[in-house]
């Protein structure tokens, strides 16, 4: 409840700083803005080589405190990814001239770049303390930074700079300072329950640098290709549909990304748990819990996906009436996400059993089915051609990691639970399906589709049952005295 939150306000206060750039900055202004964002925020991911995710997995099967060696762990992570950026931006330095024509216009861009290098090695460090404290603290720690001290610093500061007259340069460096407090408030958060201020031995062995960069090193790779998944698909509808197709699709696809904000902030509270469990042999526990947590997934997802597919008009109508050639592909893109959430966390389970060389066989056959695909038909469809391309490198790449993730657990991972979840979510398309024939597909029959669920669900907590759940899981989440 508590990542779900979080990830709530992340995804609002990320709406804001937008506002807050684009209306302060104005459109060449923000341009450059998002710009600087993107080059920090794509190589700062990139640089970090998997050191983030390798700690969320091996942290919880080390022992803490001051007779524990989980803290051998952390210069393990951090110089290595401190080496890389620092070299990189080092280089970056020197190339400013060079690229930032490339990149930007005008006479701001070397500035901006130039800040954006400086900022890598904190960017990443950030990335990888959070990372640990993640693993060994509770999950309001991580989201606290992460989802809302961060999120809520940069549009505070960055509007202060705007109010101020100050200009692009200065409202990136506004943006930059959060990351400094992140990272501060990371460092501290972590000397208690890695006992570093007890004098906990810093050195690790060369099994510690083996068996973690070992892990690390594949789920870059994936990483890589995650954060890029959709980016692929843009690059392909521009180069062989034109820009026109490409913005159509980039619009549907952060739509459809927009939906994974519920296993996003599932995830950050369960890896670490699962981790924990498989390191001690408990496959049954780890089984159970992700079978819960992916009924929380379709349950919380599903009617969204649904929504978004037979109202893809009204949505994509806040973005101009010359988006309304995507709403087919946001159909194909919601049924796609429908399996990627349907299978729950699935990768999460995957990498936390250690298995990263597999999540990486499985992305990597995802990806070459989208690039694949969107060759053969984005030129002659379009921006559709690429929801194929990228719903089948979707669906395939997790009905891949499924399969790997049942064969490495052991136990079933989707049960008649599931299937429950699934159908009861799916009652959200009848009522979506009915009041798009009342209403038509656009704003008035979602508003009306919405209204119709919200009466929906109200009847549902007059049933005992229901109402008996809920109580039951209000009080799991209750503190209990140790």
């Amino acid at each position: 409840m508590v990542g779900l939150a979080g990830a709530a306000v992340n995804g609002l206060l990320g709406f804001v700083l937008t506002v807050v750039i684009v209306r302060g900055l104005g459109p060449a202004g923000s341009g450059a803005m998002f710009t600087a964002i993107g080059v920090v925020t794509i190589l700062g991911a990139v640089c970090c080589a998997g050191a983030d995710t390798a700690l969320v997995w091996a942290l919880p099967r080390r022992r803490t405190g001051a007779d524990g060696d989980a803290a051998r762990l952390l210069p393990v992570a951090l110089l290595p990814v401190l080496l890389l950026t620092g070299v990189l931006a080092v280089l970056g330095e020197l190339a400013v001239d060079h690229l930032a024509p490339v990149l930007f216009e005008g006479a701001d861009g070397p500035a901006l770049l130039r800040l954006a290098f400086v900022a890598l090695p904190v960017t990443a460090a950030m990335t990888v303390l959070l990372a640990a404290v993640r693993a060994v603290r509770p999950v309001v720690a991580v989201v606290g930074i992460q989802y809302v001290l961060v999120p809520l610093a940069r549009p505070a500061l960055v509007a202060a700079t705007v109010a101020a007259g100050a200009g692009v340069v200065a409202g990136f460096g506004a943006w930059l300072l959060p990351i400094a407090l992140a990272v501060v408030a990371a460092a501290v958060l972590l000397v208690r329950p890695l006992g570093l201020s007890a004098g906990v031995r810093l050195r690790p062995t060369t099994t510690d640098w083996r068996a973690f960069w070992g892990f690390a090193l594949p789920r870059a790779a994936s990483a890589a290709i995650d954060a890029s998944s959709m980016w692929v698909g843009v690059l392909l509808t521009s180069a062989l549909a034109g820009a026109t197709d490409a913005g159509v699709f980039s619009a549907v696809g952060r739509y459809a990304l927009a939906g994974l904000l519920v296993m996003q902030g599932l995830r950050v509270a369960v890896a670490p748990q699962l981790s924990r469990l498989l390191g001690q042999g408990r496959t049954v526990d780890a089984a159970l819990v992700y079978r819960r947590v992916t009924v929380v997934v379709i349950i919380l997802s599903w009617p969204a996906y649904l929504l978004l597919a037979v109202f893809a008009p009204g949505f994509l109508s806040l973005f101009g009436h010359e988006f309304a050639a995507g709403a087919t592909p946001l159909a194909v893109l919601a049924g796609a996400m429908m399996v990627n959430s349907g299978v729950g966390i699935v990768q999460t389970m995957l990498l936390m059993s250690g298995n990263s060389r597999r999540h990486l066989y499985a992305t990597l056959v995802g990806l070459a089915l989208t690039v694949g695909l969107g060759v053969l038909l984005i030129p002659d469809h379009g921006a559709l051609g690429a929801a194929y391309a990228w719903a089948a490198g979707i669906v395939v790449e997790n009905l891949l990691a499924a399969a790997a993730a049942r064969a490495v657990i052991g136990e079933p991972l989707l049960t008649r639970s599931s299937g429950w979840a699934a159908l009861g979510a799916g009652g959200a398309g009848v009522v979506a399906v009915a009041s798009a024939l009342l209403a038509g597909r656009g704003v008035p029959g979602l508003a009306l589709a919405l209204a119709m669920l919200a009466v929906a669900v109200a009847a549902l907590l007059l049933d005992r049952r229901v109402r008996g759940a809920v109580r039951a899981a209000v009080t799991m989440l209750r503190p209990r005295p140790a």
